[in-house]
């Protein structure tokens, strides 16, 4: 008889909890000033490959986990296309697909990637903490995580929180 209005009280403090949290929309990354995780071995046929030592040049590297069947990844798709005729380094790790389906879409729609690692089974976007795609990360130019950005890289949040980011990056 006691148990129903406990368990609701406790409902109630645990959702007041959550919504009065410091930022409720973000996903820390236990990442950020550590070195990147290895990425895929595997890589699309016919695409130029992504390794490790693509994420040390020297350069402000972005990681992109991404799939065909993700619309997000979609509406995202044009921007990573203007970020690489501007000539920032984008590498691509197509997960959770099929070779034929993402071979298929960056023929249709365009190839924005310097390198493109396949996590067909998702291994490696566990090791990145990867939640959702799409989700960038912004990688200094000795390997270093800098920023993870959930979400399609479109918006507002995109202008506010991504490209000030990407700037300082830069920058450096």
């Amino acid at each position: 008889m006691i148990a129903p209005p406990l368990i609701f009280v406790a409902f109630v403090a645990l959702a007041a909890f959550g919504m009065f949290r410091p930022d409720p929309e973000g996903l820390p990354s236990t990442l950020i000033g550590q070195q990147a995780p290895a990425l895929p071995e595997k890589t699309l046929a016919s695409f130029p490959t992504a390794s490790a030592a693509d994420l040390k040049t020297g350069e402000t590297t972005l990681v992109n986990f991404w799939a065909s069947w993700c619309p997000p990844c979609r509406a995202e798709h044009p921007k990573l296309l203007e970020m690489q005729a501007d000539g920032i380094a984008i590498i691509g790790v197509n997960f959770k697909d099929t070779e034929r389906a993402a071979t298929s879409y960056l023929t249709g729609d365009g190839n924005p990637f310097k390198g493109i690692a396949f996590d067909p089974q998702g291994r490696t976007a566990i090791d990145w903490g990867v939640t959702a795609p799409p989700e960038t990360f912004i990688i200094d130019g000795d390997g270093t995580v800098l920023f993870r950005f959930a979400g399609p890289l479109v918006g507002s949040d995109y202008e506010q929180r991504f490209l000030p980011a990407l700037n300082a990056a830069l920058a450096e």
